[in-house]
């Protein structure tokens, strides 16, 4: 099992940043495959971006393609979403998991281990 704790929400006004940090605990390694998630109030969790952290390699949702950017610090267990350019439609819960796939990609089914999130709120 492993445990995942994410920090780094708050709230920022319209085309601002926030970092979030997601540090994994227990039998990490062989979750290679670490995805950010978000909830909006009423609103199905939709994928964010994955990061196939042996390598590096990432994917995006369309939606935050060109503002976002995942990374990993692999030696810390951490993994980080820099949010930049932020928008009222990116305001929602932001959740950090983990999984041990075939295949890495921010589509939830794959994911099997999940923090708690963390609240992101962009408004005026």
């Amino acid at each position: 099992q492993v445990q995942l704790v994410e920090s780094g929400g708050g709230s920022v006004q319209p085309g601002g940043s926030l970092r979030l940090s997601c540090v994994a605990s227990g039998n990490t390694a062989s979750r290679t495959c670490m995805g950010w998630f978000r909830q909006a109030p009423g609103k199905e969790r939709e994928g964010v971006a994955s990061i196939y952290t042996p390598i590096g390699s990432t994917n995006y949702a369309d939606s935050v393609k060109g503002r976002f950017t995942i990374s990993r610090d692999s030696a810390q267990n951490m993994v980080y979403l820099q949010m930049n350019s932020l928008k009222p439609e990116d305001t929602a819960t932001y959740y950090c998991a983990a999984a041990s796939p075939v295949y890495c990609y921010f589509t939830e089914s794959l994911f099997r281990d999940w923090g708690q999130g963390t609240q992101v709120t962009v408004s005026a």
